[in-house]
């Protein structure tokens, strides 16, 4: 096209310039939401899986000592849960079964600190349900 700048198409109405810029800046926002979602998904499942593995070591370590040394179970498990940096949150022993439930705070990116927390149980087989 004689006379035109050059990069410029005269086809498209003088309206629709640019407009190219505002779709790419809108997709890359779409995108990167999308990302920090799926950030935020797996850094509480991992959260949640650190919760449930300290919350079973915990009670496995009770459960050791919940036949010969009741009053030691729960100061077991308190230490396990510190090793897993967690926080003992509960712990009980009934007829030789642990129950204890476990907390790990962690950051999450867009919500702050937020807290998984895991329960689990153990015990010599056939004690209860």
């Amino acid at each position: 096209m004689k006379g035109s700048p050059a990069g410029v198409d005269m086809a498209c109405p003088a309206r629709e310039r640019g407009s190219a810029t505002i779709w790419s800046v809108t997709l890359m926002a779409v995108v990167w939401l999308a990302a920090m979602v799926v950030v935020q998904v797996g850094v509480a499942r991992v959260a949640r899986h650190r919760a449930q593995s300290a919350a079973d070591l915990a009670a496995l370590g009770a459960a050791r000592w919940a036949l010969a040394a009741p009053g030691e179970a729960c100061a077991r498990a308190k230490v396990i849960t510190a090793a897993n940096r967690a926080s003992l949150r509960s712990c009980s022993i009934s007829e030789g079964v642990a129950e204890v439930t476990v907390a790990v705070p962690f950051e999450a990116p867009l919500l702050g600190t937020v807290t998984a927390v895991a329960s689990a149980s153990a015990g010599p087989a056939g004690a209860r349900a």
